[in-house]
């Protein structure tokens, strides 16, 4: 009988840390704290998979320098606020630079899944749905 609650408990207790590993966030990001910054809000969306930044003047450009000093975003934007979707990005630390004129904004955002296990698990949840 002691066997079976063992059992039971183990059975139990990898159910939820396999839930808990599923809900891992997709990104973190630290913020530019300078006094200097402060008219740029940095943002994550509740799904951290989207970049929000807004800003009371102009951002003229955003680009991202990864760990391997590849651009992997360089956006013309012109504009008061942008949305930048992090899917695309590779995994790792990126490096952000939102160019207000004459100001410079540097921030980090660090990617921590691949967007492949992502595409993998909408195929699985894709699947259960159909079937």
């Amino acid at each position: 009988m002691r066997t079976v609650y063992v059992i039971i408990f183990f059975v139990l207790m990898t159910s939820i840390f396999s839930e808990l590993q599923a809900q891992n966030d997709f990104a973190i990001l630290e913020k530019n704290v300078n006094i200097r910054a402060k008219n740029l809000t940095q943002k994550l969306n509740i799904t951290k998979d989207t970049l929000l930044l807004k800003s009371n003047t102009l951002i003229n450009k955003v680009y991202a320098v990864n760990m391997n000093y590849k651009r992997e975003v360089n956006l013309t934007v012109r504009e008061k606020s942008v949305k930048i979707p992090l899917k695309k990005l590779s995994k790792g630390k990126h490096v952000f630079v939102a160019v207000q004129s004459p100001v410079r904004i540097v921030f980090v955002v660090k990617i921590l899944r691949d967007n492949s296990v992502l595409l993998a698990l909408e195929e699985d949840k894709m699947l259960s749905k159909n079937e």
